[in-house]
C-alpha cells in the first residue's frame, strides 16, 4: 500500500485521457492544461477512455512516480467538472468519492457473482 502523506492536495483530470502517455508526457499536459507543478507534491489522476484503467502521476520530493491501476471487471467511478477541467478534491471528500472500482454501479458484473476470469 502506497501511503501518500496527510494533506496532500489531490487533481482528478476531467475527461478521458490517451493512457499510452507515459510519465513525462503526463507531467507536461499537467504543466500545459493545468498551470500547476508536477513536482509540487500534489497526486495528478488520469482514467482512460474505457474507464478501467487510471493513472497517477505524484511526486514524493525525491522522484516521480507513475501508478497504473487496471481493472479486470467494471470500471472507476469518476467526477464530472462543470468546464472539463480537473477537480481537485479534498481529503474528506475523498473519504466518500475517491475513484473507486464499482461493478455494480458501472454495468459489469464482479468476479465474486461467479464470472470466470478469460
Amino acid at each position: 500500500m502506497i501511503a501518500f502523506p496527510a494533506g496532500t492536495k489531490v487533481w482528478i483530470a476531467g475527461g478521458v485521457t490517451d493512457m499510452r502517455r507515459g510519465m513525462n508526457t503526463l507531467a507536461l499536459a499537467v504543466q500545459q492544461g493545468l498551470g500547476r507543478d508536477p513536482h509540487g507534491g500534489e497526486i495528478f489522476c488520469f482514467r482512460g477512455r474505457k474507464g478501467d484503467l487510471v493513472k497517477l502521476l505524484w511526486h514524493d520530493g525525491v522522484g516521480m512516480s507513475l501508478y497504473t491501476k487496471r481493472l479486470e471487471g467494471g470500471k472507476f467511478i469518476w467526477p464530472v467538472s462543470q468546464d472539463g477541467t480537473a477537480v481537485s478534491i479534498s481529503a474528506d471528500e475523498r473519504q466518500q468519492t475517491w475513484p473507486t472500482p464499482s461493478s455494480k454501479l458501472a454495468g459489469g458484473p464482479s468476479r465474486r457473482e461467479g464470472v470466470a476470469r478469460p
